[in-house]
């Protein structure tokens, strides 16, 4: 009787609707479908994209054999790394300042600064965050050389770890805290021993979402990075301009599993409850 008193009426249910499944079908296939003809382009013999011959993995062993690739994949996770590390303490600190506190003056203030970059365009972050180094640069003289990449990379995926700490502080039964308070549990021994091990779920789907945003970002990265800091999609993207070749789709193939891997972690994670 509870589930047929939820249940939305048959009418009313989006999926019923004439033309939706042929329209979220379009919509799927004109999103994948350029993504699947580049995968299956990078397991080509012949070095055309767009005429098949046979199965290869030779683009692959030299994508991987490549001096420019392995450099710019090094510098992508240098700064990826510290972004994820730094992004996420960050965000652990910010929701646990938003979730775990009596209500006070100026919280949605401060839950709508922490999620401003989600909402402004990245384009307008990445000019933002480019003019304020140049003036750190002409003003003060410092230049964080590769940290100003870093820096910039932190700041933008507070948000993004930001959310499903959140969302899983707000999911967690407040009962083991309270009876830890109940036992004389100091804030902090109550936050190491009971309140972390719970959020541990929430906090490693937010690095790793944190880590493939810094790992795939591009605007903020060309706007922020200055001579010889070349991520790796910075790199494909400096490559497509001389032409697209599979080695490029070998790279690109790369960078999509494991974005492919990090998301479905952070999918399998989120749903985890306490």
């Amino acid at each position: 009787m509870a589930d047929t008193a939820h249940r939305t009426p048959r009418a009313l249910d989006l999926k019923y609707q004439p033309g939706f499944t042929s329209v979220a079908m379009l919509c799927f296939f004109v999103l994948y479908a350029p993504i699947a003809v580049l995968v299956f382009f990078s397991f080509n013999a012949n070095r055309s994209v767009t005429r098949w011959t046979e199965f290869s993995l030779d683009w692959y062993v030299r994508a991987l054999a490549n001096e420019g690739i392995q450099n710019a994949a090094v510098t992508s996770l240098e700064v990826a790394v510290f972004a994820t590390v730094f992004a996420t303490s960050i965000a652990t600190a910010a929701a646990l300042a938003t979730t775990r506190v009596a209500r006070y003056r100026g919280m949605t203030a401060a839950y709508t600064v922490i999620n401003m970059p989600l909402m402004v365009p990245e384009i307008v972050t990445a000019v933002a965050t480019l003019s304020f180094f140049a003036l750190l640069r002409t003003t003060l003289g410092i230049n964080f050389g590769l940290g100003n990449v870093m820096i910039a990379h932190t700041v933008f995926c507070i948000p993004f770890a930001y959310l499903p700490i959140r969302a899983r502080l707000e999911n967690m039964d407040l009962t083991l805290e309270q009876a830890a308070a109940d036992l004389y549990a100091t804030p902090w021994r109550t936050f190491r021993r009971v309140t972390l091990p719970l959020l541990v779920p929430g906090v490693i789907a937010g690095a790793m979402l944190a880590f493939i945003i810094s790992l795939d970002d591009v605007i903020i990265t060309m706007m922020v990075a200055g001579p010889g800091q070349t991520t790796l999609p910075i790199y494909i993207l400096g490559q497509i301009r001389r032409g697209v070749t599979p080695e490029v789709n070998a790279v690109s193939t790369i960078l999509l599993a494991v974005s492919i891997l990090f998301v479905t972690l952070f999918f399998l994670l989120g749903r985890r409850r306490t």
